[in-house]
């Protein structure tokens, strides 16, 4: 597995990065914990050395679940988690870290984000520089090695980046959902801030596995996606069909191509969910999937056929 370098941390980061929303289990259905600890052993054997996750996940339960499935190698892998958006009070960003820290079973965290700016789902608004201070306090304790963002837009970004050193930003970035180029991704690139994107196969779009019938369960939240309304999902299904043959050439699933595609861009690592030990073993194995540039020039015009006229909106849901 590459292993790549967390902004101007210091920190090596492995290039596909194990997601961990689905193992709280909360907005979606049908995940078992021990499958669940089970696709986190399956990622490390593969090669995966960061999980991220957030307190977020089923209210603390995703962490619980990947401290119990880490607690022996804590010292071989690299966690990141996320304070969420109605926390970012100074008092209450420490006791979200604390509280992560317990659930994590570690003294410290190597990377910890801000989820969502605030005022997020109508959370309340709270000076960046608050939450800027209470992190920067955080990893002067010790607690958290680095500061990270996610769901941040270039003007938020640069905003938070007065207050302390920021490593990475986490948007959504894939071949059907690319704002983060026309935003973020050049400010990132010009001050070294790594960008771990998540839903990098658009979750779960990107596989092929649904088909234009398809219907979620309900409670699965992916049924509220842009990109699964009825407009956009038969673009999907015509982007999809051209992306096959380039998957068969490459002799790699389509999941893996989607991710290569997001990893081919510089200091750019994915963010892999699994829900069973097949699927992270599959994910893990994309980052030796080479492309050329005809290959990515080829699949940047096939994405278009998505990604023109989407919703300007960067928010991947209608919540």
């Amino acid at each position: 597995m590459q292993q790549r370098q967390l902004g101007r941390s210091g920190i090596s980061i492995s290039a596909v990065i194990m997601g961990t929303w689905q193992a709280g289990k909360a907005m979606w259905v049908g995940i078992e914990d021990a499958k669940s600890e089970a696709a986190v052993r399956a990622a490390l054997d593969a090669g995966i050395t960061t999980f991220d996750t957030a307190e977020a996940y089923g209210n603390g339960h995703s962490e619980r679940i990947l401290g119990r499935a880490l607690a022996a190698v804590r010292g071989q892998v690299v966690l990141a988690s996320k304070v969420f958006a109605n926390h970012l009070k100074y008092d209450q960003v420490i006791q979200a870290c604390n509280r992560s820290l317990k659930n994590l079973g570690t003294d410290t965290l190597d990377l910890y984000q801000i989820h969502w700016p605030s005022g997020s789902f109508g959370s309340p608004q709270v000076p960046v520089a608050e939450t800027m201070g209470a992190l920067n306090d955080l990893k002067a304790q010790g607690k958290i090695r680095a500061i990270g963002v996610s769901n941040f837009s270039a003007a938020q970004l640069e905003e938070a980046a007065q207050y302390g050193r920021i490593e990475s930003l986490q948007p959504p970035y894939s071949l059907f959902w690319r704002h983060l180029e026309a935003d973020a991704m050049a400010y990132c690139q010009a001050n070294a801030i790594t960008i771990l994107a998540y839903s990098p196969m658009a979750q779960g779009l990107l596989t092929g596995k649904f088909g234009p019938d398809h219907q979620f369960e309900k409670g699965d939240h992916r049924a509220k996606s842009k990109l699964f309304t009825p407009q956009n999902f038969q673009k999907v299904q015509a982007a999809l069909t051209a992306l096959r043959p380039i998957a068969a050439r490459k002799g790699v699933s389509l999941g893996q191509l989607a991710l290569a595609w997001v990893l081919s861009h510089p200091n750019t690592c994915a963010i892999a969910g699994a829900r069973a030990a097949e699927q992270i073993s599959e994910s893990a194995a994309a980052a030796d999937v080479a492309l050329a540039a005809a290959d990515l020039a080829e699949m940047d015009r096939i994405s278009r056929i998505v990604t023109e006229g989407l919703d300007p909106d960067p928010v991947l849901w209608n919540f």
